[in-house]
């Protein structure tokens, strides 16, 4: 049962999710994350480093090494298995300046039956990350 202390508090809010994502080599993800998607490197940590953190306006991703793959990649690509989902503004913008960097995608610039316009890009690592916004 609450307390009174409880019902006088302002209700808690959640302000952000930060997916972590596994990768081979911290590096090469950020280098990735930097060049072709537009983030920065909001840290690196350990020597060799292990875990990281790029972010790109709102949107933050960490970065976790593994030595061997995490998922079977063959199932996560066969069900289209995301690591991250990414709210954007300018969807289709986005898009195309993914598609000048030479990004890979899993999936193009598709537009939903419930109005939303999303594409699927893979990271070096087989990680699929979403992106979508509102269709213009």
């Amino acid at each position: 049962m609450p307390d009174a202390a409880d019902q006088d508090s302002p209700r808690p809010v959640l302000t952000a999710a930060e997916p972590q994502l596994f990768v081979s080599d911290i590096k090469a993800s950020c280098d990735f994350f930097t060049v072709k998607l537009g983030f920065t490197i909001a840290f690196v940590y350990g020597d060799p480093p292990f875990y990281g953190q790029v972010c790109r306006d709102g949107a933050r991703l960490n970065l976790r090494h593994v030595d061997r793959p995490v998922f079977d990649s063959a199932l996560r690509k066969r069900e289209s298995l995301l690591s991250a989902a990414i709210a954007v503004e300018g969807i289709r913008q986005l898009f195309r300046e993914f598609q000048s960097a030479g990004v890979l995608f899993h999936e193009a610039l598709t537009r939903q039956p419930w109005g939303a316009e999303t594409f699927i890009v893979e990271d070096p690592d087989g990680n699929l990350l979403l992106f979508a916004g509102r269709a213009d």
